[in-house]
């Protein structure tokens, strides 16, 4: 009772425990106890990185939730992307913070520089339009001294629904998952959905997430051909593609909560959208060149597009007003995204190699 179950082909949970079970188990009442008990681990094993680009008043208030972890991290550093270090005051306010100042644009370059700036064992990775649980830190500290896993996703709810648009995102596309058990994504996972292209970008969200530092050492850094910046997003769920590539797993626990401020506006969400598509299919190309799985291709050009038709047709019958400018939006990033399988000079290139990075 308790333990993380195994994530199933679409990304839910294999039921693992029957009613009758339960009724069986022994010192049920002070298993549930546990469960609901918040994690007093220490964490000052863990470097939290920020990445940020001109979002002053955002990157404020995600520092402002992180001073007030119950268990405080053992640094955090910020890593500004912008041309002009305008998050340099901001982090002025916050005597704890790390300031670095990544010129090169990228997030993923931005994220590796938080890598190689981080001192501690654990790496965990935050957004700057998101607030933190005052539990956070204490939840990744936990599951890295209990479970033998590399990497570690999130819970991450909505900070606000004021808007149809946020409405629409979370309710209608799923936000960044809605999982509410712990769950294991590893080899059976991988091996299942490898065919059609294994489905990773169901193990969690950027926004909310953490390796040990050994992670890296093992596979490499974050691809800096992906993410926002260059070709759009994805950088995240192509390092979990590389983990479990290459027999390692990942565990969603939803206990380690943040609240993402999704976009407001249906502009700004459309635009992500077009941008999440577009670097999906570029991560795509990028795992069909590492490991020669052809079910990456496979989704590009047979799952993709018959997910477009599904949603078409649906949404034409009995969709939510909306939903079709976010459909059309996806199909401009895919169309978008497919000029990475002609850029044979941006295919050659690699992630960054395998290092020590102590």
């Amino acid at each position: 009772l308790g333990a993380p179950l195994r994530a199933t082909y679409w990304g839910w949970p294999k039921s693992a425990l029957s009613l009758a079970a339960a009724l069986d188990a022994r010192d049920l009442i002070d298993s549930l106890d546990k469960l609901a008990t918040a994690s007093s681990a220490s964490a000052q094993d863990i470097s939290v990185v920020i990445c940020t680009r001109d979002r002053g008043p955002a990157l404020a208030r995600c520092l402002s939730s992180i001073a007030k972890q119950r268990s405080a991290p053992g640094e955090v550093v910020v890593v500004d992307n912008s041309r002009d270090g305008n998050a340099r005051s901001v982090c002025m306010q916050f005597p704890e913070v790390r300031y670095i100042h990544e010129t090169r644009p990228g997030l993923s370059v931005a994220r590796t520089a938080g890598v190689r700036a981080s001192r501690h064992g654990i790496i965990a990775f935050t957004d700057d339009d998101v607030e933190v649980h005052a539990g956070w830190t204490a939840e990744i500290a936990r599951v890295f001294a209990e479970r033998d896993v590399e990497a570690l996703t999130g819970l991450v709810l909505p900070a606000r629904l004021d808007t149809l648009a946020q409405r629409r995102f979370q309710f209608d596309m799923g936000g960044f998952g809605t999982t509410f058990v712990p769950l294991v994504f590893d080899q059976r996972f991988f091996e299942e959905t490898r065919p059609n292209g294994a489905h990773v970008w169901k193990i969690g969200a950027g926004a909310n997430m953490a390796f040990r530092r050994s992670a890296f050492d093992r596979v490499g850094l974050f691809d800096e051909r992906l993410g926002a910046g260059a070709a759009g997003c994805s950088e995240d769920s192509e390092l979990w593609y590389r983990l479990l590539a290459t027999g390692g797993a990942c565990l969603y626990e939803p206990r380690a909560v943040v609240f993402h401020h999704h976009r407001s506006d249906w502009p700004g969400l459309r635009r992500q959208m077009r941008a999440y598509m577009k670097g999906h299919v570029a991560a795509l190309v990028v795992q069909y060149d590492n490991f020669g799985d052809r079910g990456n291709i496979i989704r590009i050009w047979i799952k993709l597009p018959a997910y477009f038709l599904r949603t078409f047709l649906r949404t034409l019958f009995d969709g939510p007003p909306g939903r079709i400018g976010i459909l059309a939006a996806e199909v401009e990033g895919w169309l978008a995204g497919l000029q990475f399988l002609l850029r044979f000079g941006w295919r050659k290139r690699r992630a960054l190699p395998r290092q020590n990075l102590v």
